[in-house]
């Protein structure tokens, strides 16, 4: 389960959504999140899955390890959707003993788990297709009129590019330690809720340990190489725009029309 994280990990591939620009991946994926927010709409869902599957064809990143990214999250989703599913008030439609399903309920839940799949989905195709390096110069381009108001826009993207490279690390020193544990007798699974969070103290511990390790050393080989921040620092390979970045800036103006344009015109609900 920990391994099919894959947000945060980078697949190494040749395709025109790896070879452009990290600060269009970026504003790309931001739109991407906006418009999935917009309307609650079936025809800009549908949309915004078929602007999802072409964005992975052209990554050649194949499409079950990217489905794969939604396993880690599945509890969270159906936690998420039973909330919304029986929290919500509105129209009843089913009782089952105190808990009642409303009309809206359902379609806040179902609206609710298309929006985190593609959300999961979209985010982690960024991540998948830009190394960490890239992330960062992206980022830090992108934040630079933030200077201004005396920001550390260098300092602020290291640390999110790191955050991120961080987290399949962690993934897999979890899944590490977890494997150690059950080896030595310790009993993840099984057991009542109280006994399940007792059994995590084995596993949690030596991790957050780990952690801090992992981030002391990285402080001081930061350190030892000197590093001041981004003040004075070049570039080894400065971000230019090309032709298919301004070509995908224009696609995503259209994406984003087409999705104002279909939830203003043709409002289609899930349950009328």
């Amino acid at each position: 389960m920990l391994r099919d994280i894959t947000l945060g990990q980078y697949y190494q591939t040749d395709s025109v959504i790896h070879r452009m620009d990290p600060r269009i991946k970026l504003v790309g994926t931001i739109v991407y999140m906006i418009s999935l927010f917009l309307y609650k709409n079936i025809t800009v869902y549908l949309l915004a899955f078929l602007f999802l599957i072409i964005v992975i064809r052209l990554s050649k990143v194949p499409f079950r390890f990217m489905v794969k990214g939604l396993k880690a999250v599945m509890f969270l989703l159906l936690i998420t959707s039973v909330f919304n599913l029986f929290l919500t008030k509105g129209e009843p439609l089913v009782s089952i003993w105190k808990l009642t399903i409303t009309k809206e309920g359902l379609t806040n839940a179902v609206y609710i788990v298309i929006r985190l799949a593609f959300l999961i989905i979209g985010s982690s195709l960024m991540t998948l297709t830009t190394t960490p390096n890239q992330l960062t110069d992206g980022l830090e381009k992108l934040m630079r009129p933030l200077k201004v108001f005396k920001v550390p826009v260098h300092e602020v993207a290291m640390m999110m590019s790191i955050a991120l490279r961080f987290i399949p690390i962690l993934m897999e020193e979890t899944d590490k330690i977890m494997k150690a544990q059950m080896a030595r007798g310790a009993d993840f699974e099984g057991g009542k809720l109280l006994d399940k969070a007792k059994a995590m103290v084995p596993l949690l511990v030596p991790l957050v340990i780990s952690a801090f390790r992992r981030a002391n050393d990285l402080a001081m080989a930061m350190e030892a190489r000197c590093y001041q921040g981004g003040e004075g620092r070049t570039k080894m390979k400065p971000l230019h725009y090309k032709r298919i970045d301004y070509m995908a800036y224009g696609v995503l103006a259209l994406y984003l029309l087409a999705v104002i344009l279909l939830g203003r015109l043709y409002p289609l609900s899930l349950i009328s």
